[in-house]
């Protein structure tokens, strides 16, 4: 409840109060206030001179209006909500393509390649990659030379040995030798687009597991 502008004095008579607090107006007016005035307005009219019938309808017109205006306002930003949260339509396209995600585990693509990068937090004369299989063995070592700090090195190997027979078709680990790294990221096939019925995010199925579109670092 706010004070008033004014007191009263010893003899009795009322003066203003400068330090008094004053109350504020709504900024906006809702379809409440509009009935509120609405019904003021038919409650005190003069009954010589009654509301014009037309006016009336008018101004029914401009609360009904009010009110359809900000439930449609409601409902499209709900709506852009949920599309822009989901990204079903955009994920959808995605299907068959590689998306790079962070990871440490490097997965075959259809032709049985495998494929990543690493960014290095500091420079190295030296850096190599070592791919692992479950067991703990050194299925391939890739050489990748001198970086400078912060430099991103791409790696690919084509699961194959020397003499061009297949030799891994299964997860191998990402392991970095002669540097440190502040990123190893790999690429995976999207397969599948998966939309919760909760409505949440839509999810991109991938060998390495699932993911947000969000986590695609680069798509190709």
């Amino acid at each position: 409840m706010t004070a008033t502008s004014t007191v009263t004095d010893s003899a009795g008579l009322s003066v203003y109060n400068a330090n008094a607090k004053k109350g504020t107006g709504k900024s906006e007016m809702g379809q409440a206030d509009f009935l509120t005035l609405l019904t003021a307005q038919m409650q005190y009219q003069d009954p010589f001179a009654p509301v014009d019938n037309s006016e009336m309808v008018s101004q029914m017109a401009t609360i009904t209006n009010s009110s359809g205006i900000a439930e449609m306002n409601a409902t499209l930003k709900s709506l852009a909500a949920n599309l822009g949260g989901s990204r079903l339509g955009d994920a959808a396209s995605w299907i068959g393509k590689a998306m790079l995600v962070q990871s440490n585990v490097a997965v075959p693509d259809s032709a049985g390649s495998y494929a990543g990068q690493i960014t290095l937090a500091g420079a190295s004369d030296a850096v190599s990659i070592d791919l692992v299989d479950g067991d703990g063995n050194v299925v391939r070592t890739i050489d990748l030379g001198a970086q400078d700090a912060g430099a991103t090195a791409s790696f690919y190997w084509d699961g194959k040995d020397d003499t061009g027979a297949s030799v891994a078709s299964s997860a191998l680990q990402v392991k970095v030798n002669g540097g440190t790294t502040s990123q190893v990221a790999t690429w995976a096939t999207i397969a599948a687009v998966q939309s919760p019925a909760d409505g949440s995010s839509s999810k991109l199925i991938t060998a390495l597991g699932s993911y947000s579109p969000s986590d695609a670092i680069s798509l190709m």
